[in-house]
């Protein structure tokens, strides 16, 4: 299901049928070094990432990480969308996209249309972003649509401060 369109990418939710791709996306080395490694090592697994993550996540909430494909070819690129985290109060924009499609200017149009569905659709007043402190690129791309730079924050199971980004609605307008 299409959730959102730009002028160059579709944002849509994910499905088990896009298992392959996110086996890619979440083994990709940056992925791993940003992110961290959520275990996925065959497609099955990456199905049941699917399943029990974003499905179930758009389930409860109406909102997930959504699958961002290339509207000219379908070709998915990667993911942008919200997150609700148990070990944060607020709506959690989250975004990662596979290296080749860096550069392009695909991640600013994913984030600002997703950014601006959470306020316009959402009703969300404060979205956030985490980072760890050594990811420049994605700190710079969440400056560049709106959120600031708030603090650092560390979470129980997580050794490393993990810099938190902020938007309040209410003040932005």
């Amino acid at each position: 299901m299409k959730i959102l369109e730009t002028e160059r990418l579709i944002l849509r939710l994910q499905t088990t049928d896009d298992a392959k791709f996110i086996l890619e996306l979440v083994n990709d080395p940056s992925w791993i070094q940003f992110i961290g490694d959520r275990g996925v090592k065959t497609v099955e697994e990456a199905s049941s990432y699917i399943e029990n993550g974003p499905i179930r996540m758009y389930e409860q909430f109406g909102f997930c990480l959504y699958l961002v494909e290339k509207k000219e070819d379908q070709t998915p690129i990667g993911i942008c969308g919200f997150v609700k985290r148990e070990s944060l109060e607020d709506v959690d924009i989250g975004f990662a996209f596979l290296p080749d499609y860096w550069g392009k200017g695909y991640a600013y149009e994913a984030a600002s249309a997703v950014l601006a569905y959470g306020i316009d659709t959402l009703g969300l007043n404060r979205i956030v972003a985490i980072t760890t402190q050594d990811n420049h690129a994605s700190a710079k791309l969440l400056e560049r649509i709106g959120l600031q730079f708030e603090g650092l924050l560390q979470f129980s199971n997580d050794p490393e401060d993990l810099r938190l980004f902020s938007l309040n609605y209410d003040e932005s307008k």
